[in-house]
């Protein structure tokens, strides 16, 4: 392992308690760190909009991939090095409170590598506290009922977008042959003499279910059938992870996952994938502000639901290597309807931003949301802004307007937050974006990001 004092996350995940590391990086990139500041539940964006965006924008590894994969380090006594890590993240760190509370030596480092050492588990036990304010905590339950027989769990918190129970999680690990019981809101589950490889058909797609399951039927004796599978690229990257750790696993990106259980894992080195919403995110904010952004090191492939309703509206999309380049059209852009749907569908979690840039096409637009029930908190705030926007049950129509106004307004969630950014950025006037705490969630450096292509974004 690296030397100690390169640890960015200092004493979050140091093991030695005379060790008092500077932290050299708290929320945001160096690029800005004369600009920013510590980020804190406060925090607030002011945006002066208008400034068409210039400039290359570096896509960062995959929070909803990199979380995952660091669960999978519990399966294996070994060290598992992951490159490409979006380690200011404050999701990732989150997950790094709880890994370490297990057992998990972590250090991360400023090329983006993290190196995680679960060579013992000190407590297989997840409390509340560290598992409330993230539903990706859940999934240490598969590993640790797969390695140590015996997992404590709280069940857990996160975005207030709607129901996701843990229903398959617990059905899929009980048809592997745990006992499970949910008391004191915990899940207590255990295992007499290890999990049993099963047939599991999920009633519906859940690629946190697919996750936990996959990772948890790797040791388990037999083989197992994930059949509804989810097929997202996230789950193909944690499947590629695994399978250098040394499990057998086949059928990822398929709906139909096959594992056959090996006696143990060893340790790896692993590149976490370009992050595809944030590489949308930014497309459609191209096609908001005008101008060229030069996308680098992500994957085009993985937004194919994306490309024809971006290019229908107005913006032209071209690859040139690992990058992707994107302008928009002369004219006004045009409105067109999206369903989100899971993947290979329409991405929920690119529902809010679409939706922004609707608010600005000619003619109307519908959305309608199908994975959660509760993803239109961001329509009072863009409302506010001087959007035209109806919610009829699950859909919404949007009517363009000619422009958006600055205003004060509130996020509600992480992806809320990321379309308020961009109606703040092509608004007339300022700005004002509260609880961006939501935001250091998922994108790294918004601030430097943008910043260095041109928007006038500061963060207060």
């Amino acid at each position: 392992m690296q030397a100690e004092q390169e640890n960015i996350w200092g004493k979050l995940v140091s093991h030695s308690p005379e060790h008092k590391p500077e932290h050299k990086v708290v929320g945001f990139g160096v690029s800005d760190a004369k600009k920013s500041v510590q980020p804190s539940g406060l925090d607030k964006l002011r945006i002066e909009g208008g400034h068409a965006l210039e400039g290359e924008i570096p896509i960062s590894g995959a929070k909803n991939a990199a979380l995952k994969i660091m669960c999978a380090s519990l399966l294996t006594s070994e060290p598992l090095t992951l490159t490409n890590m979006p380690v200011t993240l404050n999701d990732i760190k989150t997950l790094a409170h709880l890994l370490k509370h297990i057992g998990v030596s972590i250090m991360a480092r400023h090329d983006k590598t993290a190196v995680l050492h679960a060579h013992t588990i000190e407590t297989p036990v997840a409390p509340y506290d560290l598992v409330r304010k993230m539903r990706g905590s859940i999934l240490v339950l598969g590993p640790l009922l797969a390695r140590h027989g015996f997992a404590e769990v709280s069940l857990p918190g996160g975005c207030a977008i709607g129901a996701r129970p843990v229903d398959f999680h617990i059905k899929g690990l009980e048809a592997m042959g745990a006992e499970i019981l949910i008391e004191d809101g915990y899940i207590k589950a255990k295992t007499n003499g290890g999990l049993k490889g099963a047939t599991y058909t999920f009633p519906k797609v859940s690629h946190t279910g697919t996750e936990n399951l996959m990772m948890a039927a790797t040791l388990a004796q037999g083989t197992t059938l994930l059949k509804n599978a989810a097929r997202e690229p996230e789950v193909v990257n944690l499947a590629e992870c695994l399978r250098s750790m040394g499990a057998q696993i086949t059928g990822e990106g398929t709906d139909t996952i096959i594992i056959e259980g090996v006696t143990s894992l060893g340790g790896a080195t692993h590149a976490i994938m370009p992050d595809r919403i944030e590489t949308g995110t930014w497309m459609i904010a191209s096609a908001l502000t005008g101008g060229t952004l030069r996308l680098v090191n992500t994957n085009l492939g993985y937004l194919t639901s994306l490309i024809a309703p971006l290019e229908k509206a107005g913006l032209t999309i071209e690859t040139e290597g690992k990058d992707i380049i994107v302008s928009r059209n002369p004219g006004r852009l045009v409105g067109t309807d999206i369903m989100t749907d899971p993947y290979p569908g329409f991405p929920t979690d690119l529902q809010a931003q679409f939706l922004t840039m609707l608010t600005l096409c000619e003619g109307a637009g519908m959305v309608t949301e199908t994975i959660f029930e509760n993803r239109f908190m961001h329509v009072p705030e863009l409302c506010r802004m001087g959007a035209d926007i109806t919610v009829q049950g699950n859909s919404a129509i949007v009517r363009g307007v000619a422009k958006l106004k600055g205003a004060e307004v509130m996020a509600t969630d992480l992806r809320a937050s990321a379309s308020l950014v961009l109606a703040a950025l092509v608004a007339e006037g300022t700005t004002t974006i509260n609880r961006i705490y939501h935001l250091d969630r998922g994108y790294e450096d918004i601030v430097g990001k943008l910043g260095n292509c041109g928007a006038h974004i500061e963060r207060v």
